[in-house]
């Protein structure tokens, strides 16, 4: 389905030694390019001293928003190996950082491509890769006498509430996986008294 996708459950290592040179490979799970950006600056930071920080990132259940970087290396040897990996695995929302400490003997282009996608997939094989299905949020308002109503839809096994207030009117938001939502928007439209709020631009 459109609104399923692949990503691992948690940070992920991996590490590769060639010909001296170490590559200590990390992999994320990530839900924007600025989560991902943020963690390569973590693990810059952190590996401050090595040669090369190259990585390569996947947003989206589309898998449409992706970039990658060979931070120094020749071009097309580290980020598009890395990426590779990702599209490989079929994976989204994940960001894959290989840092490599030079060991004195070069590797050549070939060699490099070899490394580094080596590097990534020695990550993605240590991470738990699971199916996730992408969510929407609907907030609406309503009187208090129909809270029972509302309960009952909240209580649904597929749906949470991410936020709720209880007074003379209450309000809610509900989350669900985005090819249920019109069938929930629908259902509490339908409870006398519930207002739909439009989201915040």
């Amino acid at each position: 389905m459109a609104d399923t996708f692949l990503t691992i459950t948690a940070p992920a290592q991996g590490l590769l030694r060639e010909k001296m040179s170490r590559f200590i490979s990390y992999a994320f799970p990530v839900g924007s390019a600025a989560e991902a950006k943020a963690r390569i600056a973590e693990i810059s930071k952190k590996h401050f001293d090595a040669r090369h920080v190259c990585w390569a990132y996947m947003i989206g259940t589309a898998r449409t928003e992706f970039l990658s970087s060979d931070n120094g290396e020749p071009s097309g040897t580290a980020g598009k190996p890395i990426l590779g990996q990702i599209n490989s695995a079929g994976l989204t929302n994940i960001v894959i950082i290989v840092v490599r400490y030079f060991g004195g003997i070069k590797l050549g282009t070939s060699g490099l491509i070899v490394a580094y996608r080596e590097a990534a997939r020695d990550a993605i094989d240590a991470a738990e890769i699971v199916e996730r299905h992408e969510e929407g949020s609907v907030s609406f308002t309503f009187p208090y006498v129909v809270m029972n109503d509302v309960m009952r839809l909240a209580k649904d096994p597929d749906v949470r509430i991410a936020s709720q207030q209880f007074d003379n009117t209450c309000a809610m938001t509900l989350v669900t996986r985005l090819d249920s939502l019109p069938r929930l928007t629908s259902r509490l439209t339908d409870i006398s008294g519930v207002s739909l709020l439009t989201p915040e631009s």
